[in-house]
């Protein structure tokens, strides 16, 4: 028998096209058992996340805080036990909390699988008014945060309207913030009545004289030096030409 070649090459050819078909045919059907599987795992995922306790507020930390009481953080936070996770929502809590005027930032973190933590940071006083409700304690951008006792190195500041917004408030803790350590110390009222009139009342109950915010290192430099001399009032405003009387 003699065969036929052209006959051959078309079954050879219609097998290869079988072939492929079959290969393609078990590709797709290996993408759809895949993509079930994804599908299946999305969907107990958000079971979980949605539909069970698994992933619930169960703990609520809170670091940072030393004289802001952490029920008074939990309270303005406003997140209940039990409460999903992922539906926490961490800016609007942060800002709850951020309104406990002692309180300089607060940042907010959902820790799975179920700890909602809270870091703060404090307010630090930096000098106190005397007003007709009590001593007002304000840090070191003027904001007035508390009403309570000043502690010892915390700086009686004298001027008309103290504040964040008020320019010789500004001015007057700008210079005392530039202060080395050992003049400060000796430092027990801050006096502005405008950006340029700054002085401070030191605790021996001498005046040194500031003026305006520039020059600040010369300035303490001379005053350090000018406390050993006589004098009631030590003026380093023009720190080049200092002058006591």
């Amino acid at each position: 028998m003699i065969s036929d070649p052209s006959k051959a090459e078309r079954d050879r050819k219609r097998q290869v096209r079988e072939d492929e078909r079959l290969r393609v045919a078990r590709s797709r059907r290996r993408v759809i058992l895949i993509a079930s599987a994804v599908a299946a795992i999305v969907i107990a995922g958000v079971c979980a996340v949605y539909f069970t306790p698994m992933l619930s507020v169960r703990a609520i930390e809170v670091d940072g805080a030393v004289s802001v009481s952490e029920t008074d953080i939990v309270a303005e936070l406003d997140v209940p036990l039990g409460e999903r996770l992922v539906s926490v929502d961490a800016g609007a809590a942060a800002q709850r909390v951020a309104s406990i005027p002692a309180l300089a930032s607060v940042r907010v973190q959902r820790m799975y699988p179920s700890t909602v933590r809270v870091t703060v940071t404090e307010r630090a006083a930096v000098v106190f008014v005397d007003e007709p409700d009590g001593t007002h304690l304000l840090d070191s951008t003027g904001v007035d945060f508390a009403v309570a006792p000043p502690a010892p190195g915390v700086v009686r500041l004298v001027t008309q309207s103290p504040g964040p917004a008020d320019p010789p408030t500004e001015s007057a803790l700008t210079a005392l913030d530039s202060m080395p350590v050992s003049l400060r110390g000796q430092i027990g009222e801050v006096r502005a009545s405008s950006v340029s009139d700054v002085s401070f009342l030191l605790l021996d109950g001498r005046t040194l004289v500031w003026g305006n915010q520039d020059n600040s290192e010369r300035k303490s430099a001379v005053a350090l030096a000018l406390l050993s001399q006589p004098g009631q009032i030590l003026d380093v405003s023009s720190p080049d030409l200092p002058t006591t009387k």
